[in-house]
């Protein structure tokens, strides 16, 4: 045997030590993989995020281009995504720990990807739709797995850091969000926002086809009358959300989809209870940490999505900021966040997880508060600084309750787990969007100079014909717009404050529970 030969085994035997080192192994992920894989799911949920706030800002553009969308099709240009979304979060959760969380992230991505594509060359209204639909889909099978993947590399100890940091990129893609979508308006038209989005998705597949682990399938029967009960559950629910605020909550299809809600989500409950195999066992949420967390999860995201659709309003009507500005303006909050985030898991480990989730729902309503205070006066450091203190608040209590609810449930089950924490945050803005939507826009219309409000049926609406009628008038309306912010920030801070009350208390009496459970042992 030559010595070039010799030390060919010892060369493949050098590669592979370096390969399992980096990647690891089925059972025992190596260093660059627990570093890499995290890192890399926290993208893959900021892009999908940021389709969600970031069409918000393209509107305008949207509304005066050649597809000349009427203003019920500009709502649903914007809300198709979020329907498809959280309506499928739950099924995509449950068929990733079926079929194994990686190859439903790429086949999520590649559908994500292609459903930008279609945006982006949409030549009518119709194929607009269908391509939100089709991305937000891409977006439900993406999302659970995510955090699954992320939780398989990371060790027990440092999981709450991790959810933490999940967490965190939930926030920040939202922002950043505002952020590509005033960049990508300032510059170009609408159409390169959407393009954005599919080297991004290509480039995040391609990644996590070479560092994200493959999973264990789990294979259990499906549950395809509980999956179709709970899609047409959650799809009658939302669009009733959506709608209300612009057909008004009394109108016929508003109640008829609550309607619908309730019946076939008495339907759903009823069959998961009998399932052998349910796809949600809803006696899970009887546990005190699936339960309270979900709810505060939840509610923490109904205040937050509630600033998200009033901030870009603003900073642009009250303070004449551009969309780039815009974009900048709330970028610290995300960046607090994502800073926050990964040390609430620590903070709960030492002081308690109901004292951080009480200080950092406290904190939230604080900061709603502080923002029903803004005028066009306030200066934005001041404005900041209470961006700032509802980011924190962010950033302390929704670590600690999604990492309650995935560690409640089996580690087969991860995927479901992250599924409902996702469902949680999407139904909570839905909610919050609709209920800061019709305060704000009943009292702002009611408020309007005269000479304003017979044309206005929006605060564009209602700007834009100002704006025609001089300084005086354009004040006035700014003047409204900010009075009808604060009473929307004030509904909100309420809704939130009861919410934390009712899962600190769940909380609280589960301790006591278990506290006497402890006795009673010893």
């Amino acid at each position: 045997m030559t010595a070039e030969s010799a030390a060919r085994p010892q060369a493949d035997q050098g590669r592979e030590a370096r390969r399992q080192a980096g990647r690891g192994t089925g059972t025992a992920p190596g260093r660059v993989a627990r570093r890499t894989v995290p890192r890399l799911m926290n993208a893959t949920v900021i892009a999908v995020q940021a389709m969600v706030s970031g069409v918000n800002l393209a509107i305008p553009q949207l509304s005066g281009s050649g597809l000349h969308p009427s203003a019920t099709q500009l709502v649903w240009i914007v809300d198709v995504y979020l329907l498809v979304f959280a309506g499928l979060l739950i099924p995509a959760g449950a068929l990733g720990d079926r079929l194994g969380r990686k190859p439903v992230l790429l086949g999520g991505l590649a559908v994500f990807g292609l459903g930008c594509l279609g945006c982006a060359l949409s030549p009518n209204v119709t194929a607009l739709l269908i391509s939100r639909a089709v991305a937000g889909l891409g977006a439900a099978l993406v999302m659970p797995a995510t955090l699954a993947l992320s939780l398989a590399v990371t060790p027990p100890p440092e999981r709450g850091k991790a959810v933490g940091a999940w967490s965190g990129a939930t926030g920040l893609g939202g922002m950043l969000g505002n952020l590509l979508a005033g960049t990508a308006l300032q510059f170009f038209s609408w159409p390169a926002f959407f393009a954005l989005f599919v080297p991004a998705a290509a480039l995040l597949a391609v990644l996590a086809a070479r560092w994200a682990p493959d999973s264990e399938p789990h294979r259990v029967r499906a549950d395809v009358p509980g999956t179709l009960l709970l899609v047409a559950t959650l799809t009658a629910l939302l669009f009733g959300l959506i709608e209300g605020r612009e057909l008004g909550w009394t109108s016929g299809p508003v109640l008829a989809a609550f309607a619908a809600a309730a019946v076939i989500g008495t339907l759903f409950a009823a069959h998961s209870l009998r399932s052998d195999h349910p796809l949600v066992d809803l006696r899970l949420l009887r546990t005190p940490a699936v339960g309270s967390g979900t709810l505060g999860v939840a509610g923490a995201f109904l205040g937050m999505f509630s600033l998200f659709f009033l901030n870009a309003q603003y900073l642009h009507y009250a303070k004449g900021f551009s969309a780039v500005e815009t974009g900048l303006a709330i970028l610290p909050q995300g960046l607090c966040m994502k800073l926050v985030s990964p040390r609430a898991a620590r903070l709960a480990a030492r002081w308690g997880t109901r004292r951080v989730v009480a200080a950092g729902m406290t904190l939230i309503v604080a900061g709603l508060v502080l923002l029903s205070l803004a005028t066009s006066a306030t200066p934005y450091w001041s404005y900041a600084i209470d961006l700032l203190v509802m980011a924190t608040g962010m950033g302390l209590a929704t670590p600690p309750l999604s990492s309650g609810i995935v560690a409640a449930l089996p580690k087969s089950q991860s995927g479901l787990g992250s599924a409902l924490n996702s469902t949680a945050r999407e139904i909570g803005s839905a909610v919050g969007i609709a209920v800061v939507a019709t305060v704000v826009t009943s009292h702002f219309l009611a408020h309007l100079p005269p000479a304003v409000a017979g044309s206005a049926h929006s605060a564009s609406d209602a700007m834009t014909a100002a704006d025609h009628l001089g300084t005086a008038q354009h004040t006035a309306a700014v003047h409204a717009f900010t009075d009808a912010m604060a009473q929307g920030y004030r509904v909100i801070a309420a809704l939130v404050a009861v919410t934390a009350l009712a899962v600190l208390l769940w909380q609280g009496r589960a301790q006591r529970t278990a506290t006497g459970t402890r006795q009673a042992a010893s």
